[in-house]
């Protein structure tokens, strides 16, 4: 495994010029492809290819039903402005085939995993003739799939997985000796925007990491409606990461005077370095009774918030 670099001891230009000049000569005259989430691992890996490649690099987002509210057209938007075109391919329909009835965390990061990587990407790497896939995998991803905490979707090499021999082309994975905050460093060098290198994480099988349960469209509408208010509300707190969980089980609710079987939010904030260990942001009541207040409000079907006070560990960041 690639030594660690700490964001104390990274020089971004030594960092950049290396990385770039690895990609090149790995990639050589060929195409390479990269998916882009919008995320910070996924813009500043887009950046280094760019650098690398220019018009030899394909950048994709995939919208695969899973992401926040108007992340496509937000992501095309800033990559248009840094003068790279983001294609947006429509795979909502086998996200969601391949999630259905399925509810046990691993299986569910499994079934996006093959979805996105043999089925969408193989695709869209076939069809281009590129050999190479450019992917943001970072230290954290590594070292948490490696322990047995949770499987990261785009972790293979390290699992004994070849990914040319399961999906068909090699992954390149320029960020893997940094974690997040040696992330950040790289963008800002390469003149990624702010509201791109300072973004708080988002997880790869998206929206699906905050579903309990069943993966639905209709589920994962009320997750992303939850999860607008929380963000909109806490973007100022300088937290590390903060978002919404959809519970599985209905609860009992109140409303108009009867009885109401709704659903419950659990909303988590967390203030942490790294994402090795994490702990609940201290926020006021008041802020706790404004988010309560506003989920409920624009998400008829919740009757009941929560605030998550375990610390990481044992908790982690996301639920799923």
């Amino acid at each position: 495994m690639a030594t660690e670099i700490t964001a104390q001891e990274l020089n971004t230009e030594l960092f950049t010029n290396e990385k770039v000049g690895e990609i090149r000569e790995t990639v050589g005259d060929g195409m390479a492809i990269n998916a882009l989430s919008g995320g910070v691992d996924s813009s500043v890996v887009t950046m280094l290819g760019h650098k690398a490649l220019g018009e030899r690099l394909r950048t994709v987002f995939v919208e695969n039903g899973l992401m926040r509210a108007g992340e496509a057209e937000q992501v095309v938007d800033f990559f248009q402005k840094l003068g790279i075109t983001v294609e947006v391919v429509d795979a909502r329909k086998e996200f969601f085939a391949a999630l259905a009835g399925i509810t046990d965390p691993e299986e569910k990061r499994e079934a996006i995993t093959q979805s996105f990587y043999r089925n969408v990407f193989g695709r869209i790497v076939r069809e281009s003739g590129a050999k190479y896939l450019l992917q943001g995998t970072i230290l954290t991803d590594i070292d948490e799939t490696v322990a047995g905490i949770k499987r990261q979707h785009n972790v293979f090499e390290q699992l004994g997985i070849d990914p040319q021999e399961a999906f068909g082309y090699r992954i390149l994975e320029p960020l893997i000796q940094l974690r997040k905050d040696g992330v950040r460093k790289i963008g800002e060098a390469l003149g990624l925007p702010a509201e791109l290198f300072k973004r708080i994480p988002f997880p790869g099988p998206a929206l699906a990491a905050r579903v309990i349960g069943a993966v639905t469209p209709e589920r994962i509408e009320t997750v992303r409606k939850a999860n607008s208010v929380v963000e909109r509300l806490l973007k100022d707190t300088g937290a590390f990461q903060y978002m919404a969980i959809l519970h599985e089980d209905r609860v009992t609710g109140m409303r108009d005077g009867k009885r109401d079987f709704g659903q419950q939010i659990e909303v988590r904030c967390w203030d942490s370095i790294d994402a090795r260990i994490a702990t609940p942001t201290r926020l006021s009541f008041e802020i706790l009774e404004k988010l309560a207040g506003e989920i409920i409000r624009e998400v008829p079907s919740v009757v009941s918030v929560t605030y998550n006070i375990a610390s990481k560990p044992p908790s982690t960041i996301e639920a799923i």
